[in-house]
Parts: structure tokens; C-alpha cells; sequence
């Protein structure tokens, strides 16, 4: 089976994410839910633009094609795009809760978890089917996973709420059958208004660095609405569940930065927890790898 160009896209969107923190760790000294805030404004405001200037014949099919639909077709579109809104929010929002108020190891553990609850709602909701070598991936994953939790299982619940969270917004995409950058633009839209009323209260002063919006354009455009973009794109081709599985390039990436970038230290258990999951992405996806007769 040849690789395509919806597998290159999911798999193209996890890489970007995974050198995120290049454009995240210069701005530690910045509060977590400030760099929420204009992430999510900015996304908005860039994503409307470009709609509405380039794309005005796209919004204007997918209205016309909203309004020739069947009562019940119009309400599962607008319901899986608000409802994919208000996970969006949601996950980010516990991410940085996560973050600031648990731990970081709780907020990193979720997107580990991530792909195996995506793959398992996957095969139960949406009915994806697993070969006996992708169930044997899915193992190696939840093995690896128990070995990274040791200690830790009293940050498990947010790390499973905050991973149920994406998961939910990965197979509530996959039936969404319209433009997939109005989508995410009308996403962003209910994103922002469902934070606007918390802005005044929750925010701190107005940044005057210029390396804040310099680093933040960086991170809404190559970090924000390039990789969800291709996120929603990918699920028009491919299952849920291997979009899924790909999602742990973005913490073996993470990993490999760790040691030799930012120069953290590791133990013997990371290792193989780390080199297990690298065994289960491959496994996962070996028809991808290897051609069969």
C-alpha cells in the first residue's frame, strides 16, 4: 500500500507539532494562559481573513451546500463542527491547567495516552477496523505508557481527560464532510467567543516585547493552523485510528529534543518506554512500510 497524500499530511502535522517547544520555551517567562488567549485570537483573526478575502466562492458552496441538505444532514454538520470547537478549547485549556496547577509530566503523559484512547473509540464508534498486527501495536503503546506512569498514576485522571478530550475532536472530525479550512475557522471562531468573557479577568498585562507577537505569529501559523488543518484534511482519507497512532511522532520528536537541544536528563525506563512506542508507530503502520503481495 503507497503512502498518500492524506497519510503525508497527518504524519506532516505531528512532526511540526513536535518542535513546538522551540517556539514555546523562549516565551516560559510569559503567563500560560496570556499565550492561550492571543494563540487562539490571532488564529481567529488570521483565519478570517483569509476566508473571507481568498476563499469567498469555497464559504459560498459550503452555505449552498448547507442549505440543499436534509434537516438532520444540517444539524450533525453543525453539531460536529461546534462540538468540535468546544473540545478544541477544552483540551487546550486543561492542557494549561495541566501545566500550571498539576504537573507537566501529567499535561506530557496525555498526549502519550492520546493515541491509544483515539485507536480504541475508533474500532467502537466509528467502527475502524484493526488487524491482529495493529492490536499487537496497541498493546506495545499501552505497555509503554504503564512503564512512563510508574509513580505518577495520581496525575493519570488528568492526563486521561485532557487525551479523551483530542481523541473525542479526532473521530468527531472524521464524518465532518465540508471544507476543512472553514471548518477550523468556524471552530476557532466559537473557541474565541467561548474565551472572550474570561479575557479581562484571567489575563495579565499587555506583552510590549516584540519577541511575544514575533514568536506568537510563529506559533499560530506554523504550530496552530497549519498542522490542524492538516489534521482535518488527513481524516477526509485515512482511519481515525491511524491518524491516531501517528500522533506519538509528535512525543518521540519531543524526546529526541529533550536529550539533545534542551540537554534534560533521562533514565534507563524512558529509554524503553520510548524505544517501545518507536517498535508500535512502526508495527501500526507496517502495510505503509512494507509493500505485500
Amino acid at each position: 500500500m503507497q503512502i498518500n497524500k492524506y497519510y503525508l499530511a497527518a504524519l506532516s502535522s505531528f512532526i511540526i507539532w513536535g518542535f513546538f517547544s522551540l517556539a514555546l520555551k523562549p516565551l516560559h517567562d510569559y503567563p500560560s494562559l496570556d499565550i492561550l488567549f492571543y494563540r487562539v485570537f490571532l488564529a481567529t483573526v488570521l483565519l478570517l481573513i483569509i476566508n473571507l478575502i481568498f476563499r469567498k466562492k469555497i464559504i459560498k458552496n459550503d452555505l449552498q451546500i448547507l442549505k440543499n441538505s436534509q434537516t438532520n444532514q444540517k444539524f450533525k454538520a453543525i453539531f460536529l463542527t461546534a462540538f468540535g470547537g468546544l473540545l478544541l478549547i477544552l483540551n487546550w485549556f486543561l492542557f494549561i491547567y495541566a501545566v500550571n496547577h498539576v504537573s507537566l509530566k501529567s499535561a506530557s503523559f496525555a498526549y502519550l495516552i492520546c493515541p491509544i484512547i483515539t485507536t480504541i473509540l475508533a474500532f467502537f464508534i466509528l467502527k475502524e477496523k484493526l488487524s491482529s498486527w495493529q492490536w499487537f501495536s496497541v498493546f506495545l503503546c499501552i505497555l509503554s505508557c504503564a512503564i512512563l506512569s510508574f509513580g505518577h498514576l495520581s496525575d493519570l485522571f488528568y492526563s486521561l481527560t485532557i487525551a479523551v478530550s483530542f481523541a473525542l475532536y479526532l473521530i468527531s472530525q472524521k464524518n465532518n464532510k465540508f471544507d476543512r479550512f472553514v471548518v477550523l475557522t468556524v471552530q476557532m471562531v466559537i473557541a474565541s467567543i467561548i474565551i472572550l468573557p474570561f479575557f479581562p479577568f484571567y489575563s495579565g498585562q499587555i506583552p510590549s516585547e516584540p519577541i511575544f507577537y514575533i514568536l506568537l505569529i510563529v506559533i499560530v501559523i506554523v504550530f496552530t493552523i497549519i498542522p490542524l488543518f492538516l489534521n482535518l484534511f488527513a481524516l477526509k482519507g485515512i482511519n481515525s485510528s491511524t491518524v491516531g497512532i501517528l500522533m506519538y511522532t509528535n512525543p518521540l520528536i519531543n524526546f529526541v529534543l529533550a536529550i539533545f537541544y534542551f540537554k534534560e536528563e533521562i533514565n534507563q525506563m524512558q529509554i524503553i518506554a520510548y524505544t517501545l512506542i518507536l517498535i508500535s508507530v512502526i508495527i501500526f503502520n507496517e502495510r505503509f512500510f512494507f509493500k505485500k503481495k
